[in-house]
């Protein structure tokens, strides 16, 4: 059975909740990949920082609806929702665009399990973690080369 330990890239770049969002874009495009693992000194995943949470910086401002009573204007849904995509938008460090506490596979979660994930999450990239802390990193063309590699064996 092949699982994420099988496929994972073994010591991934990885940056931490300080960095400047310039440098993790930079580190996407030149490695040409969609997700970096954010982890703490003592290398804790904390987030998961991908293509996908710098292009939303790109997007409007969600602004809530309001009702006027009594000459008061109240917001229907949450303001902090729109406090939340606000702070994205004007990211500066990896932390304020990061997606915190990103969901991790374990070393022995086989392959089957890893592409249901990939593909019912829409996640291109997980980060592979053992009692908190990173170990590797399994990205959608990981797994696609098992396809490859498969066909090579018939």
């Amino acid at each position: 059975m092949t699982t994420a330990e099988d496929l994972m890239t073994r010591d991934p770049i990885r940056v931490h909740p300080d960095t400047d969002i310039s440098e993790a874009i930079h580190l996407l495009l030149e490695k040409n990949i969609n997700g970096i693992p954010v982890v703490d000194q003592e290398d804790n995943l904390v987030g998961i920082i991908c293509q996908s949470d710098l292009v939303a910086m790109q997007k409007k401002i969600p602004l809530p609806s309001m009702f006027t009573v009594l000459d008061s204007i109240l917001p229907l849904g949450s303001t902090a929702k729109m406090d939340r995509e606000i702070k994205k938008i004007a990211a500066t460090r990896v932390e304020d665009a990061m997606t915190p506490d990103p969901l991790a596979v374990k070393r022995n979660t086989s392959l089957e399990d890893l592409a249901e994930i990939m593909v019912n999450q829409k996640y291109h990239t997980l980060p592979v973690a053992e009692e908190g802390k990173l170990v590797g990193v399994v990205g959608k063309s990981d797994v696609l080369k098992t396809l490859v590699g498969s066909k090579d064996k018939m």
